[in-house]
């Protein structure tokens, strides 16, 4: 899986994932029309992306390495990183596996960056990834590979992550990165007014930064996002906004546009998609 071939270049896709398993959840945390909105256009990433790619690569907010690191594994389980929901949720399945020659190529590509790889064999699937993929691609037949953040959250590290993993896009490998806009725990049990003023205006300041026609200067702009308005309100932690940088980074000249914006648990929540 060598090719250069750009004709059939893949996007970067950002994901909001919601929060835990909505997707089975009567209810759907409480929120069932901001989750159907969610659904609706995480089917529309299926159709539309997830069909035409060889295979896929993700990037959740959910796994956090000393160095990056892969899942080579085949058969890989569900990994039910959530606590306190109905004991169906813990008994899902999915019908995706791994690949350890695709995930040799994202090795390769790491490797040429100067990123020390480590490789994993055994971790599940974690929410990030089959939770909004159950919803994307229930039936998926390609590979999903999941590579983890580095646990220094650094932006600048991910956006290098993210460059390091572009040529992927030509060789038919849909990257996504899955993670969250807002993720203010606290906000989402505790809802004010103050936050929710906040948070609009860190997700208009992110809409205008991802659309930024330049990408160096969109890179910069994101590198330095937590000067941003309300972003360290949004984000006490940012291990969900870092999987956006990488997103950035792979995007390489690809425009980068909003294609979801909606109220979801009572905030902002947006998804990008970088294309040519």
């Amino acid at each position: 899986m060598t090719s250069s071939n750009t004709e059939n270049r893949t996007p970067v896709i950002f994901i909001p994932h919601g929060g835990g398993p909505w997707h089975v959840v009567d209810g759907a945390m409480g929120d069932p029309v901001g989750y159907s909105r969610l659904s609706d256009w995480l089917h529309e990433i299926g159709e539309r992306y997830i069909s035409q790619a060889k295979a896929i690569l993700v990037i959740s907010g959910h796994w956090e390495e000393h160095i990056p690191t892969i899942n080579f594994g085949n058969d890989i389980p569900l990994l039910y990183d959530y606590y306190g929901f109905p004991k169906h949720t813990y008994n899902l399945s999915w019908s995706a596996k791994g690949d350890a020659v695709i995930a040799a190529e994202v090795e390769k590509v790491l490797k040429n960056s100067g990123f020390h790889v480590g490789k994993e064999y055994s971790r599940g699937y974690d929410h990030g990834v089959f939770v909004p993929l159950m919803v994307a691609a229930p039936n998926v037949q390609i590979p999903v590979i999941q590579l983890s953040l580095v646990d220094s959250l650094n932006a600048q590290t991910h956006i290098s992550l993210g460059k390091a993993l572009e040529p992927l896009r030509n060789m038919g490998i849909l990257i996504i990165a899955s993670g969250m806009t807002f993720h203010n725990m606290e906000g989402f049990f505790n809802k004010n007014e103050r936050l929710v003023k906040l948070s609009d205006n860190f997700n208009t300041w992110l809409n205008n930064s991802v659309s930024t026609p330049d990408e160096d200067e969109r890179n910069r702009l994101l590198e330095n996002w937590a000067s941003a308005p309300g972003a360290k309100e949004s984000h006490p932690r940012s291990e969900h906004f870092i999987p956006l940088l990488v997103a950035a980074g792979a995007a390489g000249k690809s425009k980068g546009t909003c294609r979801f914006s909606e109220y979801l648990m009572g905030y902002k929540i947006s998804g990008y998609i970088f294309e040519d």
